[in-house]
């Protein structure tokens, strides 16, 4: 059985997936990020996701950390642009207990006054690091670019003097007007039969009264392509290269994510890999990346080196990229190419707390969850004629912008 699903009164939605494991995973998907704050917002989705922590109605932050952490488990959550995840890791005999207190900090989260000054001083810290390596900066300063003027580009972590100004208010009024309970979907994996884990979500989860989203999010605007150079006191260059690409619902999106692994996926024999590492020596790390949300994407390339290499690694990158808009693939390749894919996707999904992640956002955006076997079947409908028009629409030079650190 691939998964069981059931709808609560209030909207929430269940989705459970069998496992053997004496371990489950369990948590609370929710269709809000940081594309749904306003200007005056700016962080405020994740430093909710640090105050869910810090206290509830019934619970001190102490008892929070203790909860599951008493009995051997794990309480974790994470801010994206579009959704949030507060989840757990626990024995299957600590479920009940798990989804109780995933339950209770979203819901009842009160935002003690004293907790705020401490928790900003914690995310300010965090701004200040992530500041401190550019390798993982240039990224959120290349979505800016990508997604200039629309909130989809507003960093994650937040605008520091905004946040030096949030109070208990401001956060009560972002949870109203954004955790809606037909936005949300309560996922699991384990070994624990679904006819107690519906029990125990009309005791835990259904009790809460029915909220719908109001309204749509901000329509894209439009993109222009832009290159930017930034004087940065850092030993390495630092190169960022993309394009919007497709977004989750797009038809497209596989084949998108075979020539994304193929030009710069995780593998050594990736092409640029092979390329700008093993055959010229000219970096470290070259890799690329593809991310979709609900009504975009963004496609991109990164590249560290040394600065006196900066042209020649650009050109080899466009050289890598061009071939694939001109070439088609051959049947070998192509073939060799599909069945790396499928081999990544399945040792993947052998990482269950990836498993149960991956769960959560499948439902709460597709309301189904695809298999492997389904996977296979669309890349196999996937043709070399399909991914060299892609690499033509997405590679195309004039719609690439470029950001990189001097």
């Amino acid at each position: 059985m691939l998964y069981q699903s059931h709808l609560l009164s209030n909207g929430i939605r269940l989705v459970h997936k069998p496992d053997d494991s004496p371990v489950a995973y369990c948590g609370i998907a929710i269709n809000t990020g940081t594309r749904d704050e306003a200007e005056n917002e700016l962080g405020m989705a994740h430093f909710i996701e640090h105050m869910l922590f810090k206290g509830t109605k019934k619970r001190k932050a102490w008892h929070i950390i203790n909860c599951l952490e008493n009995v051997g488990g794990e309480l974790n959550a994470y801010t994206g642009k579009e959704e949030t995840f507060v989840y757990a890791t626990v024995l299957t005999e600590d479920f009940e207990r798990a989804m109780e207190l995933t339950a209770d900090i979203v819901f009842n989260t009160t935002f003690p006054r004293n907790e705020i000054t401490r928790e900003v001083a914690i995310i300010l810290d965090e701004i200040q690091l992530y500041k401190d390596s550019p390798s993982e900066l240039i990224y959120d300063e290349f979505e800016e670019l990508v997604f200039a003027n629309h909130p989809m580009g507003n960093n994650i972590l937040g605008n520091e003097q905004l946040l030096k100004n949030f109070k208990k208010e401001d956060a009560e009024r972002f949870i109203t007007n954004n955790y809606h309970t037909d936005e949300m979907v309560f996922f699991s994996l384990g070994n624990i039969k679904f006819e107690k884990i519906i029990r125990w979500a009309e005791k835990y989860l259904a009790c809460y009264p029915p909220s719908l989203r109001p309204s749509k999010r901000t329509p894209l605007s439009a993109y222009t392509t832009q290159s930017i150079s930034l004087k940065k006191d850092t030993h390495q260059l630092h190169v960022m290269l993309g394009n919007r690409a497709y977004s989750l619902h797009n038809t497209n999106k596989l084949s998108l994510y075979l020539l994304n692994n193929i030009i710069g996926g995780p593998g050594m024999n990736s092409l640029l890999n092979l390329s700008l590492r093993e055959r010229n020596g000219l970096v470290y790390n070259v890799e690329s990346s593809y991310t979709a949300f609900s009504d975009t994407g963004i496609f991109c390339i990164y590249l560290g080196s040394d600065p006196k290499n900066k042209n020649r690694c650009i050109e080899l990158v466009k050289k890598e990229l061009k071939g694939l808009q001109e070439k088609k693939l051959s049947a070998i390749s192509f073939a060799k190419y599909k069945k790396q894919l499928i081999g990544q996707l399945t040792i993947s999904s052998q990482n269950k707390e990836s498993l149960a992640l991956s769960i959560g956002k499948s439902f709460l955006h597709f309301n189904r969850i695809e298999s492997i076997d389904e996977t296979k079947k669309h890349l196999d409908e996937i043709t070399p004629d399909n991914l060299c028009h892609i690499a033509n629409e997405i590679f195309d030079e004039k719609n690439l912008s470029s950001l990189i650190y001097l």
